[in-house]
């Protein structure tokens, strides 16, 4: 039942992901609200397959290898369905469904699903330590997704190929600033996580891979601030840094045969 419903949310992110592909390939992009409502769906989807396993495993979900991205694809969702409004990037959602599709689909096709049942009640705090900075990950996450963007809009502008896609899209300026507190929003809420790690005793090795990644994306926000890099390169390093943070995230579990952590 509960991968029944990742299954159709995936679906729904298939929508948003086909419809990116053909008009950035036919460049005759529009803005279209049903790839809002294919992503708003796929979210609740992915809300309720989240519940579910909660419910009957008696834990936060996020124990294992494929729960794990499972909620990063959940959190990229959120962050976009929170932001996107405020800071009127709507064209950010045909980027953020091609993401989540992909997260999701990794998860259901590449890796086992190994549920963890607790024997013991437990420890919210601990919970709440990994869910927060997994969350973070989804702000980094974003902020690729609007790097992407960025160095799009720019090549537009220095090539000039001014096309639908280019007038639908912020301006270059406005997604410079929402990287920025994108990445500043994922390094407070990843700061937390590791605090909160601490006090509660979280593995040695997930804090330690959690403070690799704080130090690395502060590292942009430090030179960004001291003005040592421009915002394109602002934008090229924090999608490299969230792909070597995706890439080598499997350094904070511990990772059997069945991917339990």
């Amino acid at each position: 039942m509960d991968h029944s419903l990742l299954v159709v949310s995936l679906f729904c992110f298939l929508i948003g992901f086909a419809y990116t592909m053909y008009s950035l390939g036919a460049r005759i992009y529009r803005p279209w609200r049903g790839n809002l409502v294919a992503i708003a769906c796929g979210f609740l989807l992915q809300t309720g397959f989240l519940a579910l396993r909660g419910q009957r495993f008696g834990r936060c979900p996020l124990s294992s290898f494929f729960e794990m991205f499972i909620f990063l694809s959940w959190s990229v969702v959120l962050l976009y369905l929170l932001i996107g409004p405020i800071y009127r990037v709507s064209l950010m959602g045909a980027f953020t469904s091609p993401l989540a599709f992909v997260l999701q689909a990794f998860a259901l096709l590449a890796i086992n699903d190994a549920p963890v049942q607790s024997l013991v009640h437990p420890n919210p705090w601990l919970e709440l330590h990994a869910a927060i900075s997994v969350v973070a990950y989804g702000a980094y996450a974003l902020a690729a997704v609007a790097g992407v963007m960025y160095l799009m809009q720019e090549r537009k502008l220095k090539t000039h190929h001014l096309g639908t896609v280019f007038f639908n899209m912020p301006p270059i300026a406005d997604l410079a600033a929402v990287i920025n507190r994108l990445l500043w929003a994922g390094s407070a809420l990843l700061t937390v996580g590791i605090l909160s790690g601490f006090a509660v005793g979280a593995p040695p090795l997930k804090i330690a891979w959690g403070v690799s990644v704080w130090l690395i994306f502060s590292a942009i926000l430090l030179a960004e601030k001291l003005r040592r890099i421009s915002p394109r390169r602002v934008a090229i390093v924090s999608v490299a840094a969230f792909v070597l943070t995706l890439a080598t995230l499997w350094g904070i579990n511990f990772i059997g045969a069945n991917g339990r952590l």
